[in-house]
Formats: structure tokens, sequence, C-alpha cells
């Protein structure tokens, strides 16, 4: 039977969509919660970090949490910036500088920064290491973006650690030009939850650049800089070379860097800046890397080389070439935090790894939601990301039709980002997700055009029409065809289409 919306006699996620969103519509978009449970596609391995968490059953404690997001919403969100880090410095100050008790690993980049701390959190824990982690942008709920021991902290915690913070938050505002912003409250509020914990660790993942971004009051041991591409070019520069620059403020003083694989120009700019704080650096190509890699039941099995050695049969859950680059970095990362390679010359243990990465899960990334037709879900939102998807999806699904459902931000590189997907789309269907940061449908449909050609390119403004119109496509050529469909474009587009399809 197929698994189109509404053949079952279960109610229609489809139905109550326009009521959930005009639920949200008066909060700001990147605090909406898209309220949809989500499990990626598992195979054997450790057991799976709880990932994404659906609303508080108790009432009371959704409407605590709900007052909190709307406070939090009428600050400045994360798309308004004042390059500056003097307001969380300050914050920091009346908080006794929290972010000072615990060692941490800062990671910055253009692509694979949230699967990378995802990868490296999972292998610190299993050392037995109590992590805090703090990444960016949520799927589903912003208690995502605060980890503690690998699961998002709860909403009763998420409301405590706000209303602790809050008279300091309240105070710094009274004393800066701006008030504190969205994601500099957060950051406040997630380094006192690791503090207060305590964590052995922290996993911070930087919101955008690194120089001026707000997580860069922390003096990471091993300063991780996943692949550089052009995205965010209006703040962070035009070439590869000017976007390194901001991301190298994350290299401190005699930390370690691990750095990916990078644009030779980019390169430059990063080794420059860890000649100048006599930073150690490991580069992955060099001094570790993938050795191999084959294609697996629902991932891929790995032989990595670490700053230690070779670690070998090491089962990776998630799909694609760069997901295997992203691991060799989160090892290379933990190896450095441990001191393999330079204090100590014995690899980690490699058991203790294999059962790390068999856990690892990262959502919506290539992930599949549903069959017949198979639908997969990725957060894809710019063309180096685009790029490293449909390499990912031609090799890991065999799919005789593809269909695309693309909902981009308007301050994305759209254009490249549909070049990318052109060769494994037989048709794309343009639509927008609920927020005002959506490129309106038509908009998107113009250059859609231009890219595919009129006859592959449809327009359906909602985002419910669109999954509907994209399965009936895919199923043209029979039921068991092996056609599917790939939604992507925006990391809300993806969370609202989890909603739709009833995950939760």
């Amino acid at each position: 039977m197929s698994d189109h919306p509404g053949t079952s006699d279960t109610p229609d996620p489809l139905d109550s969509f326009d009521e959930i969103i005009e639920a949200e519509t008066t909060r700001d978009p990147d605090l909406a919660v898209i309220e949809a449970g989500s499990r990626t596609l598992r195979t054997q391995g450790g057991q799976p970090y709880a990932d994404v968490p659906a609303r508080p059953e108790d009432p009371e404690v959704d409407k605590a949490l709900r007052e909190v997001e709307a406070e939090l919403a009428s600050r400045w969100g994360e798309t308004k910036l004042e390059p500056s880090v003097s307001r969380i410095s300050a914050l920091m100050d009346v908080l006794g500088e929290p972010q000072r008790s615990y060692p941490s690993i800062h990671i910055t980049g253009t692509n694979g920064k949230t699967s990378t701390a995802r990868m490296i959190e999972a292998l610190l824990g299993a050392f037995e290491l109590r992590t805090g982690r703090y990444t960016s942008p949520h799927v589903q709920s912003v208690t995502e973006r605060i980890s503690l021991d690998g699961a998002p902290v709860s909403a009763e915690r998420f409301i405590e650690t706000y209303r602790d913070i809050k008279p300091y938050v309240e105070m710094v505002d009274g004393q800066q030009e701006y008030r504190l912003s969205f994601f500099e409250v957060l950051t406040g509020m997630a380094y006192a939850a690791f503090a207060d914990a305590p964590v052995d660790v922290a996993v911070v993942e930087v919101g955008m650049g690194g120089s001026w971004d707000a997580t860069n009051v922390i003096d990471g041991d091993v300063a991780v800089i996943t692949p550089i591409d052009l995205d965010h070019t209006d703040r962070l520069g035009g070439t590869p070379a000017e976007i390194a620059g901001e991301k190298s403020g994350i290299i401190k003083q005699d930390a370690t860097v691990i750095l990916a694989q990078q644009p030779v120009d980019a390169a430059q700019v990063l080794l420059k800046k860890a000649v100048e704080v006599d930073a150690t650096v490991a580069r992955e190509g060099l001094e570790f890397g993938v050795v191999d890699r084959q294609i697996a039941v629902g991932g891929q099995l790995l032989t990595l080389r670490g700053l230690g050695g070779e670690y070998t049969e090491v089962y990776l859950p998630l799909h694609g070439a760069h997901q295997a680059h992203n691991a060799a970095v989160a090892l290379a990362a933990v190896e450095a935090f441990f001191g393999v390679g330079a204090q100590r010359a014995e690899p980690l243990d490699i058991d203790t790894v294999r059962k790390a990465f068999a856990a690892v899960s990262s959502p919506g990334r290539l992930e599949v939601v549903r069959r017949s037709p198979t639908i997969v879900l990725d957060a894809a939102h710019n063309p180096a990301g685009a790029r490293a998807t449909a390499e990912a999806v031609q090799e890991a699904f065999d799919f005789s039709r593809l269909i695309g459902v693309v909902g981009a931000s308007g301050d994305k590189n759209v254009r490249g980002l549909l070049e990318a997907f052109e060769p494994i789309f037989a048709e794309v269907v343009v639509t927008q997700n609920s927020t005002p940061r959506a490129m309106d449908a038509d908009e998107l449909a113009a250059i859609a055009v231009e890219v595919f050609g009129e006859e592959r390119v449809q327009v359906e403004p909602r985002l419910p029409d669109a999954l509907e119109a994209a399965i009936t496509l895919a199923e043209e050529e029979g039921e068991f065809s092996g056609g599917g469909v790939l939604v992507t474009g925006s990391v809300i587009t993806v969370g609202e289409a989890r909603l739709l399809l009833g995950k939760g």
C-alpha cells in the first residue's frame, strides 16, 4: 500500500498543518518549534541518542516553555547581527565566567559542523566523559541546541536555566547599546548549564563565522575547522580566504587545530593564524583521514587513519562521503583532546570508537522518514552542501525517479543549490516554509525554470501540497518502481516536512 498521506483511516497530519502553523506565527522564525518527533533510520549499533524532543506533555511545563520562547523571540533573531563579543563577554563576567570551568572543543566551518559535533560528543561519551553540546540551528525544538550526556536538556531544565540567568541578562541589557540577542542569550544559557551540570568537556558549534561569534568567549583546547565554502558572504566575505579569516578567530594560543580538507586559499589563512598563536595543526589528508569506505546497509563501513594509527571496521550509520570525512575530523579532534599524537602514542581503544560511531545520528541529514515511496529529508541549504547531498543520494539510494521538494531561505544562493540538484531530480516541486525568511515560491520557481526547464518545475506554495504533488510524481511509474522524494533547501523546511509526514 502507498504511504501517500491520507490513504489510511488515521487522522491526516496534513489537515492540522495550517492550525499548527497559525499557532506559531506570533513567534520568531528561529524559535518556531516544529512539533514532530523523529528518529533517523537505524541499523545495529550502540544505543542511539535522543534526537528531537516533542513538546512537553505537562500543560504547565509547556506553557512555561512557550513563555520562555516568547521572551527569547522578543530579541534580535539570528539573522540580525552586530559583530561583537562585548555583550556576551559582559554576560559571562556577571555570571562568573562559567565557560572557563571546563575544557572545550570549538567547531566552525561552512558545512558539516553539527554532524561533526554529534560524532565528537558520541566519542567523548563512549569514553565515559560527561559532555555538553551546543549546536544550531534546531530542527524541531529550541531545547535541542543544549545537550547534556548526549541528549537535549529537558524542557524543565531549559526553563530553569533561563530563569536563573534572566536577572543577569537584564542587567547586561541595561548597560549595553543593544540588548543581548536571541543567540547570545542561548549561548549564555548553554555555558551556564554546562558549568552547573558540571560537564567534563563542552562541544561547541559556532553560530556564524568565528571571531565575533557569541560562542567565541571560550578558549577551545581543540579548534575544529570543517570544510569552508561560500555562505553568508554578505557578513563573512566573498572568497574562501576572507571567510577563513573570520573563522580562524576560534584558533587560540597553544591550541590544537584539526583542519578538514580546505580550498588552498582558505588553508593558507588558517595555517598562518595557527603559526601566529603557536597552535599545533593536524590536516586531513596528511596527519589523518579516510583510508577506505564501503557502502553498508543503512550507512557505511570505514577505515580511518587517526593521529594514533588506523581504526578499521568502523560502522557509521550515516550516508555520504562527506559524513565519512566528518567522522575522520571528529576522531582526530577527540584524539587531540586526549593527547594522542602528542603526550601519548597509542591510539584510542578501537572497540570504544566503533561503539561510539555506530550510535551516531544526525537528524535531517539524509534521514529516511517514510517508505513506498521513500521520502528522505536533508537540510542542505547552500551549493556545497547540496553537492555533497546529491553525491550521497546517488551512492546510497537506487532511485529510478527522484522528485525534489525545495523550500529555501531568501538570503541563500538558491541558483547554486538548484544547479547542484539538477542532475539527480527528474522533476522539482518548489514551495516555501512558513517563516518570513522563506523565499517566495513564485520567485523560487522563476529561478528553478531557468535551471530545470519549465516542463520539470511544479509550483506548490503550501508545503503540504508540495509533498502530495511530489509523492504523486514519484509514484507515476508504479508503486514499486523505485521512485523517491527528497525534501531539502532549509532546516525549517525539513522540520515542517517531518511534522507533515506524521513523525512524532
